[in-house]
This record gives structure tokens, sequence and C-alpha cells, in this order.
């Protein structure tokens, strides 16, 4: 009798063969069973940032099963969490839930979820969650325009906020006062502050003439009025301040003033990266999900506490070419300032 032959393999249809050579992605939960911090716990459960949960710490708010918590101390979803008496909801830190926006702040809005003088906060636009809440990733205080990200991942807001990450800010600024050379060099090689050294990591010009010239300013850190303070050290005044990108996000030209939008699969894996995250799925919304934030997204915006100019002061989203430290003073400053 003869041998038998083995069968041969079947041909691979054109979506077998498309989809073994597609990257893997990972599994859209990821899961957290096992006892963790209670403040990384409770970020990814967005109840607040890490910072904001370690303030309640310290000042004994928070209670896990009716104690007081102690420093390192760790729990886990099925541990009852209560600030000021009150209990949180933490179950949706089970899973991470990543979800990025983009809102392009007014002027006039504070950066907090509350606030005792009843302002505009930034929280007032935003899509409402129904077992999650948005985090602000690092703040801009009222007078200041741009770009605000929000997540829902704790772990995600806490590592952009960082300072060991280094995650670069980049700013439009309008300066009233004579800027020239001698004072870019010193704000690029460090200025004592009184909380401490501060500088720009780059600098150029984008604009403007006389006493009122527009820069592009950079910085790895967020410091309360850290812009600001730098530029008044020289003894000129800021008069007009925007953020126009955080880390590989830029505010885009599309989002007018007081809109927001999410961020797609793509830049959240991109931001992901950027500090050593992998990558999560972001989940579908339901219809009434999705009808609900397109009426929201489309609702013009309230007024604010200042009325926002036209485009008398607008600028460009996109980064100038980056100044030479080398340059000459005509190529950094441009014409020669004259006072009014």
């Amino acid at each position: 009798m003869a041998a038998e032959r083995p069968e041969k393999p079947a041909r691979p249809t054109k979506d077998r063969a498309r989809a073994a050579k597609a990257p893997a992605r990972l599994a859209a939960k990821v899961t957290h069973d096992g006892p963790e911090r209670i403040q990384k716990l409770l970020a990814r459960a967005g109840v607040g940032s890490r910072r904001e949960i370690e303030g309640w710490m310290e000042a004994g708010r928070l209670t896990v099963n009716g104690l007081a918590v102690t420093p390192g101390q760790k729990a886990t979803v099925e541990d009852r969490f209560e600030l000021d008496g009150k209990r949180l909801e933490v179950s949706g830190a089970s899973e991470v839930l990543r979800r990025v926006l983009i809102y392009n702040k007014p002027e006039g809005e504070v950066n907090t979820r509350k606030d005792p003088e009843g302002r505009p906060t930034v929280f007032d636009r935003l899509p409402r969650l129904k077992e999650h809440r948005w985090i602000s990733i690092g703040r801009l205080d009222i007078n200041t325009t741009g770009l605000v990200l929000f997540t829902t991942d704790g772990e995600l807001a806490n590592r952009l906020m960082h300072p060991s990450n280094q995650i670069d800010r980049e700013y439009a600024v309008r300066i009233f006062g004579e800027v020239d050379d001698a004072m870019i060099e010193r704000l690029l090689q460090g200025v004592l502050l009184e909380d401490g050294m501060a500088k720009f990591t780059d600098l150029s010009p984008a604009g403007g003439s006389g006493m009122n010239r527009w820069f592009h300013v950079t910085l790895l850190e967020g410091r309360n009025r850290e812009v600001r303070r730098l530029w008044e050290s020289q003894g000129v005044r800021v008069s007009r301040l925007k953020r126009v990108r955080y880390g590989p996000v830029f505010l885009p030209s599309r989002l007018t003033v007081g809109k927001w939008e999410e961020l797609d699969q793509k830049a959240v894996d991109s931001l992901s990266r950027s500090v050593g995250l992998d990558s999560v799925d972001i989940p579908q919304k339901t219809p009434d999900e999705k009808a609900s934030h397109d009426r929201q997204r489309r609702k013009s915006p309230g007024r604010s506490g200042k009325k926002t100019p036209g485009n008398k002061w607008a600028v460009s989203d996109t980064r100038p070419a980056r100044v030479d430290s080398r340059a000459s003073k005509a190529d950094r400053t441009g014409r020669k300032t004259s006072r009014s």
C-alpha cells in the first residue's frame, strides 16, 4: 500500500495573508486587579490627578475603609474610599480608559474644576462622562489662552506633567518692551527666579515690530506663570500669551476659541509613546453618546469673564524656524526697535 502523502496546507486567503502581515494591536482592555498605591489607583479612576490626591492624603481628607491613609499605602478597587466623608466611585480603575481631548481655552476661564468666585472654568464646556471624569494635563492661568489637554487616564496625565519626562510646552508670546540679543541669550542660559533657576529651551522671533513683538518659546516644565515671570525678570511685559503645543500635540488652526475635539487612536498612541506607555484601544461611543457629544461640540462658545479680541493678535500655530544662537542681532530681533 502506497504511503499516504501529507495534505498540502490550504492556500491562505487574501484576508488571512493581510492579517498575518498586520502588526498585532494590544487588547482593547488593560485590567488591574492587585493592590497598588492609592494615588495611582484613584488617578486612573479619574478622581483627580496624583498631585491632588497626595494633597488630600496629607490633609487627612482621604480615608480607606474608614481609616486615615498612610504614606505608601496600597489598596484595590474593592476597598471603600471616602473624601471628606463622601464615598468615591472607583470601579472605573479596574481597567484603563484612555481618551484625550484638546481644548482651545479662551481668556477669562480658570483652569480648575470649581471656582469659589463663580468664574467660568475650562471644564464647563467639556462632554459629560458617566463613570470617569476629565483630568486637566497642566494648567493655564486665567489670562493665558490656547491648548489644554484633558484625559480620562490618570497615569497618562501624571507622566505628561512630571518634570522627569521632559515634555516640552511651546507658547506664542507677545512682548511689550525692547528685546535685544543679550536678553535673549540670558533667557536661554537661565535666570534665577524666586523658586529657582528657569530658562527657555528654545526662543524664536514670530513677527511684529517696534515695541510689540511676537516670539515662540519652549519650556520643559510647567511652573506657575513661568513664561511671564521669565520675561518680566528682564524688564519687559507679556501682553498676550497662548500655548500652541504640548509634547507632540499641536493646537490645530481649525479649532476655534472655546471649542474642543477628541484625539483619534493614532494621536493618542503617539502621546502615550512619548511617555513610555503602551497603546490602549479607545472605546467606541454608543450612538447616543456620539449624538450628545456632537451637539455639545457644535454649541457656540459661551461668554467668558473677558472678551477675547478677534484676529488682531492671532498668530500661527506652526513652529517657526529655530534661531541659531550665533546669529547676528539683525537676524534675531529684526529691525532695530525704538521707544514710543
